[in-house]
C-alpha cells in the first residue's frame, strides 16, 4: 500500500511539475524569442560585420581588422567623438547623481504633500530619451528662445547656447542632468533604509549635520550610489537623441558623440561594417570604464552584510 501510494504521489508530482513547467515556458518563450532575434543575433552579427566591408546592398566582404585599424590610426572624427563623449559623460554622470542625491535628501522628510512633490520631481525621467523633449529643449535654448528672453528681461546679454562650441555641449548635458528622477527614487529608497539608531547615537554624541551626512548617511547609501553611477555611465556613453535632435552634432562637431558617428556611418554613408566596428569600440569603452569602477568600488562602497 505504501509503495503504491508513493508511486501515485510521484506520478502526480511529476505530472504537476510538467504542467507548471509548460505554463511557465509559455509565458517566457516570447521574451526568449525576442531576446534571441532582437538582441543576441544583432549582437553576434555586428561583431562579424565589423570585420567586413558591408553596405547593405552587396554581400559582406571580409577585410580582417582593417576597420579597427582605420578607426584608431586614420579617423580623426572617431577620436573627436570619443573626446566629446567622454566630456559629456564626465559632466552628466556626476551632475545627475549629485543632483539626484540632493533632491532625495530634501524629499526625505515627512511633510504635507510630500508624495505629490516626489511624483512631480520624477516626471522628467518618464520622458527620458524622448525626441519631443529634445525638441522642446532646442526651442528653449535657441538664440531667440525662452531662456534668452528671460536674460533680456533681466538686462543680461543673450547667449548662443547652441551656436557656440563651448556652450553647446553644456546645453545637451543640462538636458540629461534634468532627468534625474530614476536615480532620485533609488536614493530616496536607500535613505529610508538607514537605521535611525545611528542618527540618534550621533546626535547624543553631539555630531553636526555635516558630520552625520559624511560619516553615516553617505557610507550607508554608497551601494545605491555605485549602482546609479554604473547605470548613468552606460546611458551617457550611448547618448544619441539629444545630440542628434538639438545640435545635429554641431557646431564644428562640438557635440558629435559616438552614437552620432555610428549613426552617420551606418545610415548616411551606408558603411555598415565600419559602423559595427565603431559600435564595438563603444562597447569596449563601456567595458573598460565599468571594470575600473568595479575595481575601485572595494575601497569606497559599503555593503551592510
Amino acid at each position: 500500500m505504501a509503495k503504491t501510494a508513493a508511486v501515485v504521489k510521484k506520478k502526480a508530482n511529476h505530472g504537476g511539475w510538467t504542467k507548471r513547467n509548460k505554463i511557465g515556458f509559455s509565458y517566457v518563450c516570447i521574451w526568449i524569442a525576442g531576446f534571441l532575434i532582437f538582441q543576441l543575433y544583432p549582437f553576434v552579427s555586428s561583431f562579424f560585420y565589423s570585420f567586413t566591408n558591408y553596405d547593405l546592398f552587396h554581400a559582406p566582404q571580409f577585410v580582417g581588422i582593417s576597420n579597427y585599424v582605420r578607426l584608431i590610426t586614420k579617423d580623426k572624427e572617431f577620436w573627436n567623438s570619443v573626446s566629446v563623449t567622454l566630456v559629456y559623460t564626465f559632466v552628466t554622470v556626476p551632475g545627475k547623481v549629485v543632483l539626484a542625491l540632493v533632491i532625495a535628501l530634501i524629499l526625505n522628510r515627512d511633510i504635507k504633500g510630500i508624495n505629490l512633490t516626489r511624483t512631480i520631481y520624477y516626471i522628467p525621467s518618464l520622458l527620458s530619451g524622448s525626441v519631443a523633449v529634445s525638441i522642446l529643449w532646442k526651442v528653449l535654448f535657441m538664440s531667440d528662445g525662452f531662456i534668452n528672453s528671460i536674460l533680456n528681461v533681466l538686462h543680461l546679454p543673450s547667449v548662443q547656447w547652441l551656436g557656440d562650441p563651448d556652450t553647446a555641449i553644456i546645453t545637451i548635458c543640462l538636458l540629461e542632468i534634468w532627468q534625474f528622477g530614476s536615480s532620485m527614487v533609488l536614493f530616496l529608497s536607500a535613505l529610508k533604509q538607514v537605521p535611525q539608531s545611528l542618527y540618534e547615537a550621533a546626535r547624543i554624541d553631539g555630531a553636526s549635520r555635516f558630520r552625520i551626512f559624511f560619516k553615516i548617511t553617505l557610507p550607508m547609501i554608497t551601494s545605491i550610489a555605485f549602482f546609479n553611477i554604473i547605470m548613468q555611465l552606460i546611458t551617457a556613453l550611448q547618448n544619441f537623441t539629444s545630440a542628434f535632435v538639438i545640435t545635429g552634432g554641431g557646431p564644428n562637431k562640438a557635440t558629435y558623440v559616438l552614437g552620432m558617428k555610428l549613426y552617420t556611418d551606418a545610415f548616411k554613408f551606408y558603411k555598415m561594417g565600419y559602423a559595427c566596428a565603431t559600435s564595438w569600440m563603444m562597447f569596449a569603452l563601456i567595458m573598460v570604464m565599468t571594470v575600473i569602477l568595479f575595481a575601485t568600488s572595494k575601497k569606497w562602497v559599503y555593503y551592510d552584510n
